[in-house]
C-alpha cells in the first residue's frame, strides 16, 4: 500500500510538472518547486522557486486569490490577505526566480486558510513570420495556512445507488483543515477486485462537502449495505467500512 500512496503523491506532482512542459507555439517554459506552500506553527510566509528551461527569457506574473468551495467547485477571490511578491518578474534562460507569499493577517485560531498562488506567462510578440497559435501558461499552486489549534482530520463517506445502477460518493470534511485525495477504491466484497474507483486527484476544503458519480465494474449485490473504501491522501491512508444507502 505504500508503494501505492506514493506513486499518488509523484501523480499529484505531475500534474504541475507536466503543465510546465513548453506548447508548440508558446512564448517559453517554466517549472515551478515546490509545488504546495503549507505554512504551518504561526509561519506567515513561504516561497517557491520558478526555473525557466526554456531557450529565451520568459516574462510572469503572479497573483493570490482566497480559495473556497460551494458545492463541491473551487472558488476564488480577491483577497487582501495575502500577497505574492515580486509581481512581475523575467526570467532569463536557464535562470532562476524566487517568489514569495506572505500572510498580512494572523493564522485562523481555528481553521486552515486557503488560497491559490497563481504564475502565469506573459507571451512576448510572436516572432516575423510566425503563424501558430501562443499558448500562456498559468499554473495555481495551493497554499495552505494551518490553524492555531491543533491539526483535527474528520472526515465522513457515505455512499447511496442511484437510479441507473451508478454509486454517488460523498465525503463531508468536519476536520479543521484540507483533504487532498489522491485515489480511492470502493469495495463491496474486502478480498475482491475493486468495484467502484475514482483516480483523479481532488482537494476538499476544512468544512466542505464532496460527491463523485462513479460506475460500478459490476453490480453491486442487492443485499450490500456497507462497502469498503481504501483512499490515498496528503494526511496517510484510509481504510474505512462507509455506508451504503439503497
Amino acid at each position: 500500500m505504500q508503494s501505492h500512496f506514493l506513486g499518488a503523491v509523484l501523480r499529484a506532482t505531475l500534474v504541475v510538472a507536466l503543465a510546465a512542459l513548453p506548447f508548440a507555439g508558446s512564448a517559453g517554459s517554466f517549472q515551478v518547486n515546490p509545488v504546495r506552500i503549507d505554512l504551518r506553527d504561526g509561519a506567515t510566509s513561504g516561497a517557491i522557486v520558478v526555473r525557466n528551461d526554456g531557450p529565451e527569457p520568459v516574462a510572469i506574473q503572479t497573483s493570490i486569490l482566497a480559495w473556497s468551495q460551494a458545492d463541491g467547485q473551487d472558488a476564488y477571490t480577491a483577497t487582501r490577505e495575502a500577497l505574492a511578491t515580486p509581481p512581475i518578474a523575467t526570467i532569463a534562460p536557464g535562470g532562476e526566480q524566487i517568489l514569495r507569499v506572505g500572510l498580512r493577517r494572523p493564522p485562523d485560531a481555528m481553521r486552515e486558510l486557503a488560497y491559490r498562488l497563481f504564475v502565469q506567462e506573459v507571451p512576448g510578440p510572436p516572432q516575423p513570420g510566425f503563424q501558430g497559435l501562443q499558448v500562456a501558461l498559468r499554473v495555481g499552486l495551493p497554499v495552505f495556512v494551518a490553524p492555531l489549534v491543533p491539526v483535527r482530520h474528520d472526515l465522513d463517506w457515505s455512499a447511496a445507488r442511484l437510479a441507473d445502477g451508478r454509486l454517488r460518493v460523498a465525503l463531508r470534511n468536519r476536520g479543521n483543515v484540507h483533504v487532498q485525495i489522491y485515489d480511492f477504491v470502493l469495495r463491496a466484497n474486502s478480498n475482491a477486485e475493486p468495484d467502484a474507483r475514482e483516480p483523479q486527484i481532488a482537494y476538499v476544503l476544512a468544512g466542505e462537502t464532496r460527491e463523485w458519480v462513479l460506475s460500478p465494474a459490476r453490480p453491486l449485490p442487492a443485499s450490500a449495505a456497507t462497502l469498503r473504501l481504501t483512499a490515498f491522501t496528503d494526511a496517510g491512508e484510509i481504510d474505512t467500512p462507509v455506508r451504503l444507502d439503497p
